[in-house]
This record gives structure tokens, sequence and C-alpha cells, in this order.
């Protein structure tokens, strides 16, 4: 490629990137090697052995971002001959240009590209997150309303010990108390502002489940 600049080479790896149909992106390892400014696929094809290393090192299986295949190319007089190529997902061309020479111009952009990609994409799915606690959080406390006006209509008149008998069935026999001092939850403070998305779910369910019975 030459001498860029980061912005057109930021715009010549989006350009090359592709989705699959469940949405996931990847790159071609063949044509990430010529963004990279890789001479030999052999060389490149060693870089990316040193990434699935440093994958499996990290705890994450390599096969899931990794990928092995091949394709066919024709050349001279319509003659095609067979050679291997690879799927790399985002955490994969993370690690390539992780390994990769840094004193090769375009390789030390893509430590950059790739290193902000993936912040921002955490970042991202952590607000997703949030968004998605709050909602449950929201639909537990319209539960914990439904529920309250069905106990009442059922007659019961010790609620603190009808929601106590409720949590001591989620939480393996503990009562609200016991479960905010596990949580290191002070005592004035409401468990479900704590919760989390899995937790709210399943506080959301008993309460439903509950409210029906």
């Amino acid at each position: 490629m030459g001498s860029v600049n980061y912005g057109d080479f930021a715009k010549a790896l989006d350009n090359v990137r592709q989705q699959a149909p469940n949405g996931q992106e990847y790159w071609m390892g063949r044509t990430l090697q010529g963004v990279l400014n890789y001479a030999r696929w052999e060389n490149f094809e060693a870089l990316i052995e040193k990434a699935k290393t440093a994958c499996a090192n990290s705890g994450v299986d390599s096969n899931g971002q990794f990928r092995r295949t091949t394709k066919f190319i024709t050349h001279g007089k319509g003659a095609q001959r067979e050679i291997g190529d690879w799927f790399l997902s985002r955490y994969a061309c993370y690690l390539i240009a992780m390994n990769g020479d840094p004193q090769i111009e375009e390789v030390a952009y893509a430590q950059q590209y790739f290193a902000v990609e993936t912040r921002l994409r955490e970042q991202e799915a952590q607000q997703i997150g949030e968004y998605d606690r709050v909602a449950h959080r929201r639909r537990v406390t319209a539960t914990v309303k439904a529920l309250s006006s069905a106990a009442k209509r059922s007659g019961v008149q010790r609620y603190g010990l009808f929601y106590d008998a409720g949590y001591r069935g989620l939480y393996g026999g503990l009562g609200l108390s016991a479960i905010k001092a596990k949580k290191g939850i002070d005592q004035k403070e409401e468990l479900l502002d704590r919760a989390g998305r899995v937790e709210l779910a399943a506080i959301e369910l008993k309460n439903a489940t509950t409210e029906d019975n």
C-alpha cells in the first residue's frame, strides 16, 4: 500500500469487512494480508498461527475466531488453482495486528484501529446491557405491584414474611436480609437496584408465577 494516513487505512479496512448471515463481522485472510502490506502469504499465515496461539492462551476458543477455508483462483488461460484462506473475526484481526510487525506502517495503524474499535464495541455492549437491565427493573416493579394486589385479594396480612418467602425460594433459602448481607448491600438499599439483568429476569418470573398461582 505504501505510505498512507490513518483515515484512508481505516476506510480500507471497513471496505473489505464482510458480514455473515448471523450479523457477525469478519475479514478474509488474503484480503487482510494486502491491507496490512504483507508481501508473502507464507509470512502472513505464520502471523495468523501466532495470533491463534495468543487467542488460546487468553482462554478464548480459537476455532470460533479463526476458520481455515479454501478457494479457487483463475490464472493463465483460465486454469483454476485451489489456495488456502482464513475467515477471521474482529477479535482474530485484533490479535493479528497486535502480534504483527509494528515497523510496518499499516500494522501500526491496524493496532490502533482494532484496539479503538474493540473498546467502542465493548462500551456499546455495556450500554445495551444497562438499558436492558433498566427495562427489566421497570418490569419487575410492575410485577411487584401486581403481586401485592393479588396478595391483598388473597388475604395476605404479613407482607414482609410473604415476600421473604419468595426470596428464600429463589435464593436457596436466604431471606432478603441475608441476601443483602451476602452481596454486601446495605440493608437500607433496595435489592432490585443492585440486581443484574439475569437476576432481575428471575425475580420477574418468580413474581409473575406467584401472582398467577
